[in-house]
């Protein structure tokens, strides 16, 4: 079987090597534009619920995180001149150039053929005899693009801004800093990669970006250069955060994150089968999904589709599809309320007190009692502080609603309407609880 895997980061490289591992007689060719050296970002980071699959798959990542990485388990708020702590979140990271390098490594010790610096055109390789082509080519897949009507992508776009940048501070696990400058709240998403260089991803919203003038670079450059104003700019806001170190820049530019589906990942070109994989496939909000360990489960499975089914290529990508789309929806919707969240951090970071905005944070995405099972002294300590200042648990506190006294918050639902006790109208369509 003849296989080519277009796109080389770490999705496309890790399914080459399990491809050629399972089976020698495969040829497997990488097709990769940029040079071996060249990396975007910083580091990729990794929840340990989720590494079983890949690590039973083959052990790069395990080596890469275990002899390169680091490891923590409490996430860290940090707002309001206050560090609020909450455990049970065991997570690891490394070098996104490290782990590149070590599956550049395992794909050519498996015999793949990886070729750098190689301009993929989708349509000489769709002519050019390949049982499968697999686009691991991002989320602005030219391959994808091809068969636009057929996988039926859609793309929503968020309001909230992001930038990519790392620092020489040394964080010591995942950390949350918000910051109110004097153009709006700031927030960062800080982790260490073990090499002395931590990643520090920060967000903010339109209105506090441009009127901090922070809209003047031009995004449409090719990759490579970076936004220096911006590193500037947020290493003077974030300066009594990071204790003098400085911020580093890679491709560092502003954009809005694009929430990326598909109805379907596979498709057809005459005798060559085609499957999408990892960003070219879906994409999911940093917040929740990892893309790269998204994109490294997308290998595991297509591997193990293509060994059960041999050279029965159409059932291998049918398999492949059942398996992983459902779980990559579930990733997605998660990520919703996560991003949503993050759309409109700045109100919440002015309205609550630390204690109640941290957890207001982990509750994102999470129940109280999800979260109660991961750091139980945590959930306990805001439910006292709740008690405190309202005199009752949350649910049985009284709540003023539209000029009325509710002695509770819990509300009947009827017709889809919510009505408050004794009123004659509903309160506002939907449901509630």
């Amino acid at each position: 079987m003849r296989i080519a895997v277009v796109g080389g980061g770490p999705g496309g490289l890790f399914l080459a090597a399990l491809l050629r591992g399972a089976d020698p007689s495969r040829e497997v060719t990488v097709l990769e534009r940029n040079r071996a050296e060249d990396t975007f970002g910083f580091g990729v980071v990794f929840s340990d619920a989720t590494l079983a699959g890949i690590h039973e798959a083959d052990p790069v990542l395990r080596t890469a995180l275990t002899e390169h990485g680091v490891h923590w388990d409490p996430i860290e708020v940090r707002v309001h001149g206050e560090r609020l702590r909450c455990g049970g979140n065991g997570m690891a990271a490394v070098e996104r150039r490290t782990l590149l390098r070590l599956l550049q490594q395992g794909a050519v010790r498996a015999g793949v053929d990886v070729r750098f610096s190689t301009e993929a055109d989708p349509a000489e390789v769709l002519a050019a005899g390949y049982d499968l082509v697999v686009a691991a080519d991002g989320a602005n897949s030219r391959v994808r693009a091809r068969f636009a009507d057929l996988v039926g992508a859609s793309v929503e776009t968020a309001t909230a801004k992001f930038v990519w940048l790392g620092t020489t501070y040394p964080f010591e696990g995942l950390t949350f800093v918000h910051e109110r400058g004097p153009h709006g709240v700031f927030a960062v998403h800080g982790y260490p990669i073990g090499t002395g260089v931590s990643t520090f991803i920060v967000e903010t919203d339109e209105a506090s970006w441009r009127a901090a003038g922070l809209d003047a670079f031009d995004v449409t450059q090719p990759p490579g250069p970076s936004d220096e104003r911006t590193r500037a700019y947020l290493e003077e806001l974030f300066a009594g955060q990071l204790d003098g170190a400085q911020l580093l820049v890679n491709n560092s530019r502003w954009a809005n994150f694009r929430t990326l589906r598909t109805r379907r990942w596979t498709a057809r070109a005459g005798r060559t089968a085609v499957a999408l994989l990892g960003d070219a496939a879906h994409t999911a909000h940093f917040s929740v999904g990892s893309g790269t360990k998204m994109a490294m489960e997308d290998a595991v499975a297509l591997a193990a589709a293509l060994d059960e089914h041999g050279d029965d290529v159409d059932a291998a990508l049918a398999a492949y599809e059942a398996a992983r789309q459902p779980q990559v929806a579930r990733i997605q919707d998660a990520a919703r309320p996560s991003l949503s969240w993050w759309e409109h951090f700045g109100r919440s970071h002015d309205a609550l007190p630390a204690w109640q905005f941290a957890y207001h944070f982990f509750t994102r995405s999470l129940t109280d009692a999800r979260l109660r099972r991961r750091d139980d002294a945590f959930v306990a300590q805001v439910h006292e502080r709740w008690r405190a200042e309202h005199g009752a648990e949350p649910l049985a506190s009284p709540l003023d609603v539209a000029g009325r006294r509710l002695h509770g918050r819990v509300v009947a639902v009827a017709d889809g309407a919510v009505r408050l006790p004794g009123a004659a109208l509903p309160l506002a369509p939907g449901p509630a609880g």
